[in-house]
């Protein structure tokens, strides 16, 4: 593997493991439920970024999966339903989605060349074209991006984010923390 590659591979592992680590210790309804007014919930982004490692670094590099995802194949995607998980679909169920979609990807970085031809068909003919080694980048970035997003929404849920929070300080630690930011803010208040 090359060492870009290998790289690549570490830092998309401690997104996926930031990710994952976001639904700990929560309930079924907390990692479900919109907390946000366009609906990012904790669930819906593990599902989100298991299909785009299976796309991206498995389906646009001529490395399809066996794995069939019914929001691909029905369209549904488009209407963002690979943003949720249905009340049918397990926590389980999608976790363990998400590890066979880091296995496949994993599979992927093992035996392609970044320089290894790549094709998007759902991006613009001009930009479908492209290699490996972009899209590797891409999906790295894009789950550090939604990891970003749960820790955020985790602390939403339940004050909790991160996984330095108890390291950090405790509860009033914490509030005294945020009181300081909070009065920085105020005084820029306009009335």
């Amino acid at each position: 593997m090359e060492p870009l590659a290998a790289d690549l591979r570490r830092y998309l592992q401690e997104g996926r493991e930031s990710l994952l680590a976001s639904l700990s210790g929560l309930s079924e309804y907390d990692v479900r439920r919109p907390m946000t007014p366009t609906g990012t919930n904790l669930l819906g982004l593990v599902k989100h970024v298991a299909g785009g490692e299976f796309g991206y670094l498995g389906d646009c590099v001529g490395r399809r999966s066996a794995i069939r995802l019914p929001w691909v194949a029905d369209g549904s995607i488009w209407d963002s339903a690979d943003m949720w998980a249905t009340a049918e679909q397990t926590r389980e169920e999608l976790v363990e989605l998400y590890r066979a979609a880091w296995r496949h990807t994993d599979e992927s970085i093992e035996q392609l060349p970044l320089d290894a031809p790549a094709s998007v068909p759902w991006w613009p003919q001009e930009r479908r074209t492209t290699t490996f080694g972009s899209l590797l980048v891409r999906v790295t970035a894009e789950t550090a991006h939604h990891a970003g997003h749960a820790d955020i929404v985790r602390e939403l849920i339940d004050g909790r984010s991160g996984k330095d929070h108890d390291d950090i300080g405790d509860t009033e630690w914490w509030t005294r923390y945020v009181a300081g930011i909070q009065e920085a803010a105020e005084r820029h208040r306009v009335s």
